[in-house]
């Protein structure tokens, strides 16, 4: 038995949106997608190979012969019309305050089957990081869909190479399928135990009780010597910026709060160094990421352009901050408010302590000034579309606008060829970097402990564990 200590258990609705890396692991053990993403680009699983339109609308998947649901059924190019037409439906799709993500782009699809396993689809509008979508879309068994409609969560039923044995309040266990069409994975039982303390989960990675531990203190970590493994999460810390109305609708004003921070005395100060500057609106991990020199420290700028602005005389902003998700928001909030201080900025911290009432503030674009809040989507048209774009003004966006972006969210998003979109992406970091729409500060450092020595293991860069790549792990492995 191979064990998983983690701070959160849950399994939901296979087709409801979550960014959550402890269930996402669950969920890519039990259920199959059309593709999988590798670094930042994507390679065959339930699907053998695709084609995509010049235009981006149309989009041609031919599956693998021989995948089977574990309720016996054939996964065919049916079952997977059944689960993107299910994906789209307007209650489905559901993050925190956010409804309906999938639908915003599965909406409207049209489907042809050619055969049993070929699907054709024509979506509304042109995306060509649709495989953005479908790296997400965990295939069911159709079967299973009246038990998960109505709150059966115990219904998951899918393709993948483990089947849910038991699900428990503290544990969720499963036992692999001995004959999966992509081979098996090294371990043939896995448990999630839910530990929500980092140092008893460490101890009893220590001790043997567990062979995988995630999510362990940075510095702490440092004991467990090569069962350590330090990768970069690709969730950016940010804080949305109120560009609508006030102080913060002027460019310069938002430029002139990215150059009055030192990122890096940043993470010193409230994370002890456990993060790394982010330069940009997407991760380092992200498709198209840009690199350059936005978001340093000039303050000397900083001040000129407040001055410009209008602000020569000092500034206070208005502050929206929850008690967590990110949990350091009020310490980091504390942070960044000595350090504007040094070119005349002052916050007024307003504190909200129900976290998804805040979710629900910043959907309704209710924000004062400025608020604390993450953005976790590993796609880059996805951070454009819903949280940058103002023709969409999606739940996360807060009144920007720049039609430069949007001419090359244009572009993307019917640019087939994917070295040419990596390029466009990259001209939307730089010009991102010039007009912010949102102050971003950091990356964070995440640790995950895995017992034995294995030099070559390495997290994927959306920072979820796959079990599927884990080492043969044993009780004795410690």
């Amino acid at each position: 038995m191979t064990v998983i200590a983690q701070p959160r258990l849950g399994i939901h609705d296979p087709h409801d949106c979550t960014d959550a890396n402890d269930e996402l692991t669950i969920l890519h053990a039990v259920y199959d997608t059309l593709v999988r993403r590798v670094g930042q680009d994507f390679a065959p699983l339930l699907a053998r190979d695709w084609q995509v339109s010049e235009d981006a609308r149309t989009w041609t998947f031919r599956l693998v012969e021989g995948a089977t649901f574990h309720d016996g059924t054939p996964c065919d190019a049916e079952a997977v019309r059944q689960n993107l037409c299910r994906m789209a439906r307007e209650d489905k799709g559901y993050t925190l305050g956010a409804p309906a993500v999938w639908r915003q782009y599965l909406g409207g699809a049209e489907y042809e089957l050619p055969d049993a396993l070929t699907l054709k689809v024509t979506l509304a509008a042109p995306m060509a990081d649709l495989l953005d979508v479908l790296e997400q879309g965990f295939i069911a068994s159709p079967r299973a869909f009246a038990a998960l409609d109505a709150g059966d969560l115990t219904a998951q039923v899918g393709t993948g190479p483990y089947r849910i044995e038991r699900i428990a309040a503290d544990r969720i266990t499963a036992v692999r399928v001995e004959r999966h069409f992509d081979g098996l994975p090294a371990n043939p039982r896995l448990t999630w135990l839910l530990e929500t303390d980092a140092a008893t989960r460490q101890a009893m990675l220590a001790d043997g009780r567990v062979q995988v531990a995630n999510a362990l203190g940075f510095a702490a970590s440092d004991a467990l010597g090569p069962m350590r493994h330090v990768f970069l999460s690709p969730v950016a810390i940010i804080y949305l910026l109120n560009a609508a109305k006030g102080p913060l609708s002027d460019a310069r004003t938002r430029r002139a709060l990215s150059l009055a921070v030192d990122r890096e005395a940043l993470i010193d100060t409230v994370l002890a160094g456990a993060a790394r500057p982010l330069r940009g609106f997407v991760s380092p991990n992200h498709f198209g990421a840009g690199t350059g020199e936005g978001a340093r420290c000039d303050r000397d700028t900083a001040r000129a352009l407040l001055a410009e602005a209008g602000h020569a005389g000092g500034l206070t902003l208005e502050v929206d901050c929850p008690t967590r998700l990110p949990d350091e928001a009020e310490r980091l909030t504390a942070a960044l408010a000595d350090q504007l201080a040094e070119v005349g900025i002052s916050l007024n911290v307003h504190i909200h302590p129900d976290r998804e009432a805040y979710a629900h503030m910043v959907r309704r674009k209710e924000i004062r000034d400025l608020c604390v809040f993450d953005s976790s989507p590993m796609s880059t048209y996805r951070v454009l579309h819903e949280k940058i774009d103002s023709r969409i003004a999606g739940s996360w966006w807060q009144g920007y606008r720049n039609e430069g972006v949007e001419a090359l969210i244009d572009r993307g998003r019917v640019t087939a060829d994917r070295a040419e979109r990596a390029e466009i992406w990259r001209e939307a970091f730089a010009m991102l970097q010039d007009d912010p729409a949102w102050l971003t500060l950091y990356n964070p450092l995440k640790v995950i402990g895995i017992a034995g020595d294995h030099p070559d293991f390495a997290m994927p860069a959306d920072g979820v564990i796959d079990v599927r790549a884990l080492p043969r792990l044993k009780e004795d492995d410690a």
